[in-house]
């Protein structure tokens, strides 16, 4: 006679366990570092475009200008070709490049890739302007520039007509300024003409002085991490203070932006590269495009 046998019901196997707390907060820390590093990478290898509308009684007909500075040309960092792309789909009458395209100390193909960039713009029928900082000065470098058909504005000025508008650029290469520092002493403004003053470094006491119609400045990164809600930096590298623009006695922070001035205004981009170290936060590298219409 058969009997009936009742099969014992085996162990759950240990697959089917659930995770032990441990594995939890595993699995929750790698999360959060798969964020961070996404945060981290969107912040600082992801190009914006910034767009930016001035008007004027001097211009007859609308201009756009590119803006480009800060490249700081790395092995990792946003490429020539990214950067070419954007400048071409806005088709701008003038590029103009604020210096340290490349960093101090660089290897010879980190040199070359402003170069390349300058030269690609150039072909593709650009106007290229450019203005050296404290690291892009040597004077090997600025003759590659020239020879790739960009114009190395170094205390220089030119006259440019683009449709019914007369304007004039003015460039320097200054990586310091004394107190007696005075552009008036350099330079004569044609006040029928819109002006242009690109400098590196910005100045805005003595830029606004100076009273060209627009001045275009690089070098801060917009001091790199910026606090949400147009808080402003978290550091001021110009002023070494931590939260300039908190306390009782906030300070101006000219970190990037439009800076009126009675006669004009300045813009400080917050460039493209980032040094000595990636860290930027809610401020993603940059290419600017300026749209100045009639008044």
């Amino acid at each position: 006679m058969d009997e009936n046998v009742t099969p014992q019901q085996s162990e759950p196997a240990a697959a089917n366990k659930p995770p032990s707390k441990a594995k939890y907060r595993r699995r929750r820390l790698c999360a959060i570092l798969v964020i961070l590093l996404l945060v981290w990478w969107f912040n600082n290898y992801t190009l914006r475009t910034t767009k930016v509308k001035l008007t004027s009684p001097k211009i007859k007909e609308k201009v756009r200008i590119a803006v480009i500075s800060d490249l700081h040309a790395s092995t990792f960092g946003i490429s020539n070709r990214t950067v070419f792309r954007r400048i071409d789909k806005y088709s701008p009458d003038l590029v103009f490049i604020l210096g340290d395209m490349y960093t101090t100390g660089s290897r010879e193909g980190l040199k070359q890739r402003p170069v390349d960039l300058a030269e690609d713009i150039v072909d593709a029928g650009y106007p290229v302007y450019f203005v050296p900082g404290e690291h892009d000065y040597d004077p090997e470098y600025l003759s590659s520039l020239r020879k790739a058909g960009a114009k190395v504005m170094n205390y220089k000025s030119e006259d440019i007509d683009i449709g019914k508008n007369k304007l004039t650029v003015y460039g320097i290469d200054n990586v310091y300024y004394s107190d007696t520092f005075d552009l008036r002493n350099e330079f004569r403004l044609d006040r029928s003409r819109y002006n242009i003053l690109l400098a590196h470094i910005p100045n805005y006491e003595k830029f606004a002085l100076f009273g060209a119609d627009l001045t275009l400045c690089g070098d801060t990164h917009g001091n790199m991490m910026q606090l949400p809600f147009d808080l402003g930096p978290v550091y001021d590298s110009d002023s070494h203070d931590w939260f300039p623009q908190f306390g009782k006695s906030p300070k101006k922070v000219y970190d990037k932006g439009v800076f009126p001035y009675n006669s004009g205004n300045m813009f400080i981009t917050s460039g493209i590269g980032d040094s000595p170290f990636p860290i930027r936060f809610n401020n993603r590298p940059e290419v600017v495009i300026i749209d100045i219409s009639p008044e």
